[in-house]
């Protein structure tokens, strides 16, 4: 998890990130950042999580429900606007009866369609179309895509395969009761094919309408977990013998791929972000995987960066944006890291294999607070009841729009106003498994490679669309990606806490200037970074600034003192004794 403040600019500025990928950026020194969350003063310092213990009983397991659906009937409404001269075309389509669009459900809780099933949409009536959507007007299916790709749903001809759209922000509703589904005003965008058909390639990307889902759906498989264990025959997980796939001692969960970055709503001048999340375990121990209330999962934050500035726009890298984390829970056994599953799933993610979330599943709306987690040991408190459950949401507002996901300022991503910057979203995993192993093997740790990193194009000024540029760089920091910055690890405690980085760049803009940008980045630090002093002789110095990513609101049993959230406030900064220093409250100060 990853806390991120960014910090004051100067001529001698530099930019740095600290505690849990949190970033700050400091203008002679710029750049704080916490894991998953941002936090002043001494840092990460999350309350006891209790003991953790690799529990077994029937009373600490996952027992429930694992569905296998497929569509009964529906609805599907489009709204299109493929000429904004003219009025918008309204679309009404039946959805395919049995339609193997097949999604999968866990106790009640969607988990997402599978890759390569599709459901056909039978059309109403007629409808004055371009010629391409006229001829494919009666053959259109909804289509889930590879894990992996940059959207998780699209629009195609269910003959030819021809893409006209893809689809975004599809935030899924579901009642188990019914067995309905439902999408409110998703998103459609224009597809590269479409766009070139139109002879308007330059709007690839473009939002041009929106469209609504509601589906019936019933099961064909249903399995039965029964005291953590599925009743399919496998073999007990954990052991790391004669059932191994990856290729690291212990368990080692890596976020394989991060994808399919939208937008999922806005609150004010704030919108709400969510990342797809591709985990795979490289270990070749089973990684335990119990869900809530049980405290022996992974959780996942999500962080969004922007490099931007000078005559190159890669001056100073800051972090803009952090999210709550999701609980794992229920793990698949999926094989998109290519080391050869070995079929083990549901309450353990089993050696080589891997457990796609998408970027609707991230976005919630059940996640939790970073204020209840150790970064460096994963512990959290169980979530049985009362105020101490990580992943209480009695009282929340606001869910359904910028709510826990990566919240980031429109101003940040406006490209009319950050001409020519370049856009970073990270994924990580945090897990007590891997730090329990640690402990018992000192070389088996694998705690400070679970984050990765993708670089984005951003489109759009108050709302906003985003494409993939390039790979995944797999176990890397964001950090990482900053063109020409010098950067120094951060350890003081190995085997008691975790890692950051201290990233700076110098550069030159006119005779006898120099300007400075540092960045700290808390990768997954207990501990926190609680200031920054840099020593500047007697230079005389200038437009120092500091720059923090924005905390979340305090929310009810969000595990900060009095649910009052984090600070937002920018680290004080002084010259005295021959050095430049910028720093946080303290933690007896300020918790």
């Amino acid at each position: 998890m990853t806390d991120k403040k960014t910090t004051k600019r100067t001529k001698r500025s530099r930019n740095w990130r600290s505690l849990l990928g949190l970033v700050l950026v400091l203008g002679v020194v710029s750049g704080l950042s916490f894991w998953g969350s941002s936090r002043v003063a001494a840092g990460f310092a999350a309350p006891d999580g209790g003991e953790l213990v690799q529990e077994s009983s029937a009373s600490n397991t996952p027992s429930g429900t694992r569905e296998k659906l497929i569509v009964a009937s529906g609805d599907v409404a489009m709204e299109l606007n493929l000429d904004a001269r003219a009025k918008a075309t309204r679309l009404r389509f039946d959805a395919e009866r049995d339609a193997f669009f097949t999604v999968i459900a866990f106790n009640g809780e969607i988990r997402g369609p599978m890759p390569g099933s599709s459901m056909g949409l039978i059309a109403q009536k007629s409808a004055s179309l371009p010629a391409r959507l006229a001829d494919s007007y009666n053959q259109l299916v909804i289509e889930a895509l590879p894990y992996g790709e940059q959207y998780e749903l699209a629009v195609r001809d269910g003959k030819t395969g021809f893409i006209f759209f893809n689809i975004e922000g599809n935030a899924y509703e579901y009642d188990a009761d019914s067995r309905e589904i439902s999408v409110k005003n998703a998103r459609l965008l224009l597809s590269p094919e479409f766009a070139s058909e139109l002879a308007r390639p330059d709007e690839a990307g473009r939002g041009i309408g929106s469209i609504t889902v509601d589906l019936k759906m019933r099961p064909i498989e249903i399995t039965q977990i029964v005291e953590g264990e599925t009743t399919s025959a496998k073999l007990p997980a954990g052991s790391g013998m004669g059932n191994e796939n990856g290729t690291v001692p212990g368990p080692d969960v890596i976020v394989g791929d991060v994808n399919g970055l939208a937008q999922f709503g806005a609150t004010g001048t704030t919108v709400g972000l969510a990342l797809g999340t591709d985990s795979c375990n490289a270990g070749v121990v089973d990684l335990d995987w119990f869900q809530m209330p049980n405290n022996n999962h992974p959780v996942i934050p999500q962080n969004m960066y922007r490099m931007s500035g000078g005559a190159s726009n890669n001056e100073r890298f800051e972090q803009i944006g952090q999210s709550s984390v999701k609980h794992a829970f229920f793990a698949l056994t999926e094989d998109i890291c290519g080391y050869g599953c070995n079929g083990i799933g549901a309450t353990r993610l089993g050696s080589g294999c891997s457990d796609p979330y998408e970027a609707s599943l991230n976005a919630g709306p059940s996640l939790g607070s970073k204020a209840w987690i150790n970064p460096f040991t994963g512990a959290f408190p169980r979530g049985d009841s009362g105020a101490t459950n990580p992943n209480n949401h009695t009282g929340h507002s606001g869910d359904s729009n910028a709510g826990h996901r990566i919240r980031v300022e429109q101003a940040d991503l406006n490209t009319t106003l950050n001409t020519g910057a370049t856009y970073f979203a990270e994924g990580q995993y945090v897990t007590p498994h891997e730090y329990v192993w640690c402990q018992a093997n000192p070389t088996q740790c694998n705690m400070n490679n679970n984050v990765s990193y993708r670089r984005y194009n951003v489109a759009g000024t108050t709302s906003f669309s985003f494409t993939e540029v390039g790979a995944t760089q797999r176990q890397k920091a964001a950090i990482e990606a900053w063109t020409g910055s010098t950067r120094v690890t951060i350890q003081p405690a190995p085997l008691a806490d975790g890692i950051g980085t201290l990233a700076y760049k110098v550069t030159n803009p006119s005779a006898g200037v120099w300007h400075y940008e540092y960045a700290i980045y808390n990768q997954n630090l207990e501990r926190g970074i609680q200031l920054l002093s840099v020593p500047v002789g007697g230079a005389s110095l200038s437009n120092i600034g500091f720059h923090a990513p924005p905390q979340h609101p305090g929310t009810l049993n969000d595990g900060t003192v009095g649910s009052a959230g984090f600070s937002n406030a920018a680290w004080a900064q002084s010259t005295v004794g021959g050095a430049m220093t910028w720093s946080s409250e303290t933690f007896a100060q300020n918790q």
